[in-house]
């Protein structure tokens, strides 16, 4: 009579090696997701329309003698410094269209995990929970810093180029410095704000209803409460204002609102310390120890 042997699980004596890098698919995978979808190529391209009116700006500062007509209607033009630069960047437009383009990038960045019940295999592989929200940071600091960043640092070169001096840099030392510390602000700011709103909901169009309402209606509260009680500082519960409060101090410029700017980093940073909770609260119950 034949033995009958019942198979069980066996138990794997291998090493299990962790990347350096574990991040990064998580990244690549989130980057190659948003370009497959028309829209956001569509959006994503116009992110980059300020950046060459900007160019043409430089252009005709140092060709002023071809366009005459043009920079006497239009004094702006001929004046180049950090201003300049601040004036794209430190755009409530340009800000606007950078929510448009991550909404198509990142609002189902979590919200889509959630869903499909996905966080059970992220950490089912040599993945930790600092992997997992570096990777989806990574993707939003991606675009951002490719809307940000890159165009304006290449449009210091071309000013450099047009000029066929180093004057502006010596005179202006700092401004590459500006243009990165603003990018990197966004890129910190808007990766845990969507991060945030992502992660509370399992639905990503609602999740991209909540990114527009809760930037909007934060406008909407700070002008009802500074109509009542008629101080700056209501400007405080703007996610805008705080935003082009911090952006004027980086770029050695006036803020728009006459309050300390300090208190406009500090509420910047408390939206990040909330969303780091919230993320960390949402993931916590479905960790793999190993």
């Amino acid at each position: 009579m034949a033995t009958i042997r019942e198979k069980g699980y066996t138990h794997w004596d291998g090493e299990l090696v962790r990347r350096r890098f574990a991040w990064w698919p998580i990244t690549r995978t989130g980057i190659q997701l948003a370009f497959k979808k028309k829209a956001f190529r569509f959006f994503f391209s116009g992110g980059f329309l300020p950046a060459f009116f900007a160019l043409g700006g430089l252009y005709v500062s140092e060709r002023l003698e071809d366009f005459q007509a043009l920079v006497k209607s239009n004094q702006n033009l001929i004046k180049i410094d950090p201003g300049y630069f601040k004036s794209f960047l430190v755009n409530p437009g340009f800000l606007f269209m950078i929510i448009i383009v991550l909404v198509f990038a990142a609002a189902g960045l979590v919200a889509d995990d959630l869903k499909h019940s996905s966080l059970q295999l992220y950490f089912s592989r040599p993945l930790t929970k600092k992997d997992y929200l570096l990777g989806k940071l990574s993707v939003i600091a991606f675009f951002v810093l490719v809307l940000t960043a890159v165009p304006w640092l290449v449009l210091v070169v071309f000013k450099l180029i047009f000029a066929g001096n180093l004057k502006f840099l010596a005179a202006y030392p700092w401004l590459p410095l500006s243009i990165l510390a603003y990018a990197a602000l966004l890129a910190v700011f808007f990766g845990f704000y969507f991060l945030l709103l992502s992660a509370s909901s399992r639905n990503a169009r609602y999740v991209a209803i909540l990114v527009f309402t809760t930037y909007l209606f934060s406008d909407v509260i700070s002008g009802i409460l500074g109509g009542i009680f008629r101080t700056p500082y209501m400007a405080l519960f703007s996610l805008r204002a705080n935003l082009m409060q911090a952006g004027a101090f980086l770029f050695g410029r006036k803020p728009p609102v006459a309050i300390p700017v300090y208190w406009s980093f500090a509420v910047l940073a408390a939206i990040a310390v909330l969303a780091l909770v919230v993320l960390d609260r949402k993931i916590r119950g479905v960790e793999v120890i190993k």
